[in-house]
């Protein structure tokens, strides 16, 4: 039977990362012929033996407990993020997954929709599965972009930041921001490993970006809580944003997010700025020419 090859190359990546130096171990010479910790040493320090990691590694099968995927996660010094997607994809593993249906299409319930709406200060939206942006009040259409006069298949954010050029001149830090969705759609996609969708995702921007594709070999997973992202906006220019990520009660597979301006003065006046347009501008300017075609589907969401 196959290995799980998501589950070997991740850990194989978390042990090239470490430096043995820094646990009093041998850096160079013959006993150690590359970077980062052996599977003897990961073995060892987890409280295994070296076949059973070994095993682990290259996807055989077998059923380790939580408790030994714990002891291998400090060994390794894995994150939050990294433990869960570590257990996630042990048991995404060939002969232990069970068969799900198709997930179906993501909605944001109507009171979340009015709740949204109701942030008047602040960018508002909602992220689903792999990105998927179920929905957005108005400052936030004006902020980043207006996604629902986006074809159905194009509301996603993890795309739109990954290959769409009008967001790399927003972020001033676009290869960080675009790094990050990278790893934050990996989390997701051990989680639902089953799911389409993701591997519909993962395959455009690997064919058409390749960033992405760099991003996506390095194995990265992060959650997302709460941060700073810099823009250069074309209506306001330069302005900072703090941010808090939120899960709505009862809907683990979406979150909210809530954007401010941060407290410097440049970053409110450009804030109090781009509320005053807001208020102003139509609800839904219409779209360009060629950003909808007449079959699209944009009930569906």
């Amino acid at each position: 039977m196959a290995g799980n090859v998501d589950l070997t190359q991740f850990l194989r990546r978390c042990r090239d990362r470490i430096d043995p130096e820094s646990l009093g171990l041998p850096a160079r010479g013959a006993y150690r012929r590359v970077p980062g910790l052996r599977r003897e040493e990961v073995a060892q320090l987890a409280g295994v033996s070296t076949d059973y990691y070994t095993r682990l590694e290259q996807g055989r099968n077998i059923t380790p407990s939580d408790s030994v995927l714990d002891a291998i996660a400090e060994a390794l010094r894995l994150d939050d993020a990294e433990r869960t997607h570590l257990h996630d994809l042990v048991k995404a593993r060939p002969g232990r997954r069970a068969r799900r249906a198709t997930p179906a299409v993501q909605r944001a319930r109507p009171g979340l929709l009015r709740f949204l709406e109701s942030f008047t200060d602040h960018a508002a939206f909602i992220l689903g599965r792999r990105g998927d942006i179920l929905a957005t009040n108005h400052l936030c259409r004006v902020l980043i972009a207006d996604f629902d006069a986006m074809p159905y298949r194009e509301r996603n954010l993890t795309r739109w930041i990954v290959l769409a050029p009008e967001a790399r001149a927003l972020y001033a830090d676009w290869e960080r921001i675009a790094a990050e969705m990278t790893a934050i759609l990996r989390l997701d996609a051990g989680r639902h490993p089953d799911d389409a969708r993701t591997a519909e995702l993962v395959g455009e921007l690997t064919m058409k970006s390749e960033h992405f594709r760099r991003w996506w070999d390095d194995h990265r997973v992060l959650t997302r809580t709460h941060g700073q992202k810099r823009f250069h906006h074309p209506l306001v220019g330069e302005l900072t944003i703090d941010y808090q990520a939120l899960t709505p009660p009862g809907e683990d597979d979406q979150t909210l997010f809530l954007y401010m301006p941060a407290d410097d003065r440049t970053s409110q006046e450009a804030w109090r700025l781009l509320a005053d347009w807001n208020t102003y501008a139509p609800d839904h300017p219409q779209p360009a020419d060629d950003a909808l075609s007449p079959s699209d589907d944009r009930s569906s969401l």
